[in-house]
């Protein structure tokens, strides 16, 4: 039983940490994107290693006779992993609409 509170409190925390990296990594009005980004991956980082933990216990077997199951395939390190790919995409894509707004705005003077 007190494994199964600890594997629920854990994934919200890790829930909890993504949506902490996501916030600094999009949310902060007047920043640069270089300082978002190192700011960012610092979070990341700090976000890995809770979902991570929290993957361990969910491969830890509840039941005796239950095998263990491998890290990786385990939700919380999942969602991480699709967290990740879904933040760099959109980092990048809104890197890049702050870097050319000749590409989005066609009222901006564009003439060099």
């Amino acid at each position: 039983m007190l494994l199964e509170i600890s594997q629920v409190l854990s994934f919200l925390l890790s829930i909890l940490s993504l949506y902490w990296v996501t916030i600094s990594a999009f949310f902060v009005p007047g920043s640069r994107w270089q300082d978002r980004l190192t700011l960012a991956l610092l979070r990341l980082a700090l976000s890995a290693c809770i979902c991570f933990f929290s993957g361990l216990l969910f491969s830890w077997p509840a039941r005796p006779r239950r095998r263990h199951q491998a890290l990786v395939s385990t939700l919380p390190v999942q969602l991480f992993f699709w967290a990740l790919a879904g933040i760099a995409v959109l980092f990048v894509s809104s890197w890049y609409i702050a870097s050319y707004p000749c590409s989005i705005n066609a009222t901006y003077d564009c003439s060099f």
